[in-house]
């Protein structure tokens, strides 16, 4: 018979102890007792993950509404300002609500902003008003207008059918749209001294302007402009009043000639009908022509008076000659029109054409004859 062994388990005291596995406060499923913590029905707990996504989702859709008003604000903002930019048909601008200052089809630089644009691009948008009919004003970009349709109607391309323009909202001030426009351009160096004259003219005549005084318009349309400069519109003003309408190329008279025609029309009444008739049913004439009309009837000698005080050794520094008067106006040509400056030592001729690309003695002989017709 075998002896049983006998093993002495000691416990400590006072201390209890647990099942294995479980847990204080837990059945023996593992679920809490309902005396350590209220048990929570699937309903109930349901009920509660709703509640927060619920919560969750107030708070997102409070977040997307601030940031899409505030782009709302900045929209509003950039419109004002005409940054907002998009493609607009050409067919869609018009060019009636603002009375220009360049004359239609006369623009010898035309050939060269439209070979700019073909090869690197429209890098300025135009300026447009939206009209209640959804079409536009142009208020900024006639020449760039002019451009495109000139190149739509070259190429047949449809891709310039459509021009980048900052887009204007409806109603703004005319007085702030004229503004827009001659503050542009102003800053262009070919604009004539009879343009900025007739522009102001024609904004005091729009019937959507309350000045009438065109001295006073200079101040506001041409209010970044010098004080000289607002001086030889005002005179200019004069030249245009009386003479515009018998005029074909204004825009080449010199400053010199327009401030002695308008101190002379002031003077003489006879000036207007002298000039009147010399011009009228001429339909032929060139610019050259038109100007020597007007220097004849002022007795103008553009070597002296277009040299002025300098001239004459008023106010001449030493050491520096006088300025040297010069005359500009274009000629016709089966290429286009020639724009031409002579001046004392100097006959420039500017025409969209390669002269290098002609023979040399083809082009010697032709130059010979110029000169030899000049005497």
């Amino acid at each position: 018979m075998k002896k049983r062994r006998v093993f002495d388990i000691e416990l400590p005291d006072g201390e209890e102890t647990f099942p294995a596995g479980k847990v204080e406060g837990q059945d023996p499923e593992g679920e809490a007792d309902s005396a350590a913590a209220p048990r929570r029905s699937p309903m109930a707990a349901a009920i509660s993950e709703n509640a927060d996504a619920l919560r969750n989702r107030r708070v997102l859709e409070d977040q997307i509404r601030a940031e899409n008003d505030a782009l709302a604000a900045e929209h509003v903002r950039m419109k004002k300002l005409g940054l907002i930019v998009d493609l607009v048909d050409l067919d869609a601008v018009e060019c009636r609500k603002l009375v220009r200052d360049r004359k239609p089809g006369d623009d010898l630089e035309l050939a060269e902003l439209v070979a700019s644009i073909r090869d690197l691009g429209l890098s300025n948008p135009i300026r447009v008003e939206a009209r209640e009919d959804g079409r536009f004003e142009l208020v900024q970009g006639f020449r760039r207008l002019a451009a495109y349709r000139q190149l739509l109607e070259e190429t047949g391309d449809e891709s310039w059918r459509r021009i980048p323009a900052g887009i204007l909202p409806r109603g703004e001030d005319l007085q702030a749209l004229y503004r827009r426009m001659v503050d542009e351009n102003l800053v262009r160096k070919d604009i004539s001294f009879a343009e900025m004259a007739m522009l102001a003219l024609n904004y005091v005549r729009d019937p959507g302007i309350e000045e009438n005084d065109p001295d006073r318009a200079v101040a506001v349309l041409f209010k970044s402009a010098g004080y000289q400069k607002r001086s030889y519109v005002r005179q200019f003003i004069r030249v245009m009043d009386r003479l515009g309408d018998h005029l074909r190329f204004p825009q080449h008279i010199p400053r010199a000639l327009g401030l002695k025609l308008a101190a002379q029309l002031e003077e003489r009444t006879d000036l207007v009908p002298q000039i009147r008739t010399a011009l009228e049913d001429w339909d032929n004439r060139s610019v050259v022509d038109e100007l020597d009309v007007l220097r004849k009837a002022v007795a103008f000698d553009e070597r002296v008076e277009g040299q002025g005080a300098r001239a004459a050794g008023q106010g001449a520094k030493p050491g520096r000659p006088a300025s040297r008067a010069k005359t500009t106006f274009q000629v016709s040509t089966p290429q286009g029109a020639a724009k031409c400056t002579a001046a004392n030592g100097r006959l420039e001729i500017k025409l969209a054409r390669d002269f290098s690309a002609l023979d040399r003695r083809r082009l010697e002989a032709a130059l010979a004859r110029l000169l030899s017709d000049l005497g």
